[in-house]
């Protein structure tokens, strides 16, 4: 009986796990943001390149599910999170973009 218990929470955590990352051809809306919502798309990301592990590493994003990390405007001006590609190098500049992320 316990076997089956254990087998049944690693199978909902993996199921959770995978419900919750963004996957390729999917988006996520982050809707905190004053200055308008930020919406990722996954597809965007992968049709240019990336995979999910470019990102989703222990130096960027740790945690592979909505609001494990606390993306602010700060940090991405600094380099870090989503501004260490969006950096007007990698892919466009954060800072001068402001319009291509949030949107109204």
């Amino acid at each position: 009986m316990k076997k089956i218990v254990l087998l049944f929470f690693v199978v909902s955590l993996c199921a959770i796990t995978a419900a919750v990352a963004v996957p390729a051809n999917r988006s996520l809306t982050y809707d905190k943001s004053a200055v308008g919502p930020v919406e990722f798309s996954g597809k965007v990301h992968a049709d240019a390149g990336f995979s999910c592990a470019d990102c989703h590493n222990p130096n960027l994003f740790p945690q592979m599910r909505k609001g494990g990390v606390e993306i602010t405007m700060e940090k991405i001006y600094a380099g870090e999170q989503c501004g260490f590609c969006h950096n007007g190098d990698t892919a466009f500049e954060a800072k001068t973009s402001c319009n291509r992320c949030h949107v109204r």
